[in-house]
């Protein structure tokens, strides 16, 4: 089974580390063997994800904790990138073990607000197309990794306990089941600063729905209801506010003796609704271009978001 988690490795982004795809000569076994030690000491102890293994339930739970805004800031994407290369090498010579893989956030109310809008503004004043395109050829590619399970025989689970809203939906959709909590908002408001979701969205959504669906989502930039997402087919399950990390644990319950037919069906799904990487790169390149076609006063609503998105912090985020 091909390990995705070690393949399609990002590009260079800042901070981001050699992927062992890139090595040029095989290296020995024990070298690989050290490699591997690395990635698995390394998921337990990354800055902005925080991660533990319950065995009992062959669960692995993670939960964002972003560092400043609750939003994917470049440092954060490097986080990802080792948090699936840990798995893939934990998990590489007893794949079996391994039956659900959930992520969650610690941002009360807020699963994540998807790109780094400040990140952006930066990029786009510089005019550095280059950096924008590798900021979100970085995201798909955690995006499809995901999407892919790891290549692992797993199910993946999207729990919303709070909003998801551009890029933070366009994450939240990668998963297998989605789970969110009654009070959490969905949508992508990138058209208010006159962009559109770049990393997933219009694949996600249409595969699921339709184009037409996926257009109005991005064109009208509506926030939506847990509620209306679910009748919409994008969410599985809504559930009571402070209920959702008990759902996803009667989920894996009741799934125990049915987990191998579901992730099958998963399975199917990709291979019915295929989403390649060459797609979602194409797309990225229609995004960064987008970003440069920017006024001066699309960026100036931006840096207004960026500026709210600042008091969503937590104390201990604020302090760190």
């Amino acid at each position: 089974m091909t390990n995705l988690a070690w393949s399609h490795v990002a590009p260079a982004v800042s901070g981001a580390e050699e992927p062992l795809s890139a090595v040029s000569a095989e290296p020995a076994a024990p070298v690989i063997d050290l490699m591997k030690g690395a990635a698995v000491r390394k998921l337990f102890k990354l800055e902005q994800l925080e991660v533990s293994w319950d065995e009992q339930a062959g669960a692995l739970w993670t939960f964002m904790r972003p560092r400043g805004r609750p939003s994917y800031n470049p440092d954060f994407l490097e986080d990802f990138h080792a948090w699936q290369r840990g798995i893939a090498a934990m998990f590489a010579d007893r794949p079996d073990d391994i039956r659900y893989l959930l992520l969650g956030s610690r941002t009360p109310g807020v699963f994540s607000l998807g790109g780094d809008l400040d990140h952006f503004l930066g990029r786009i004043r510089a005019r550095d197309r280059a950096a924008l395109v590798a900021y979100g050829e970085s995201c798909v590619r955690i995006l499809y990794r995901n999407m892919q399970t790891l290549g692992l025989p797993l199910i993946t689970i999207g729990l919303a306990q709070g909003d998801a809203l551009g890029g933070g939906f366009e994450s939240l959709l990668s998963f297998n089941v989605i789970i969110a909590e009654r009070s959490a908002k969905f949508g992508f408001p990138e058209t208010m600063f006159g962009l559109f979701p770049g990393m997933g969205a219009y694949s996600l959504v249409s595969r699921r729905t339709s184009a037409a669906f996926a257009e109005e989502m991005m064109l009208s930039g509506r926030i939506y209801t847990a509620q209306e997402m679910k009748d919409a087919g994008l969410i599985h399950m809504v559930v009571d506010d402070g209920q959702g990390i008990d759902a996803a644990r009667d989920y894996m319950q009741r799934n125990k003796r049915r987990h191998v037919g579901a992730r099958a069906v998963y399975a199917a799904g990709r291979v019915v609704n295929d989403i390649t990487l060459t797609e979602l790169d194409r797309i990225v390149q229609i995004w960064a271009d987008a970003c440069l076609s920017l006024r001066e006063r699309d960026l100036k609503v931006m840096q207004r978001l960026v500026a709210a998105q600042d008091k969503l912090q937590t104390p201990l985020q604020a302090a760190e």
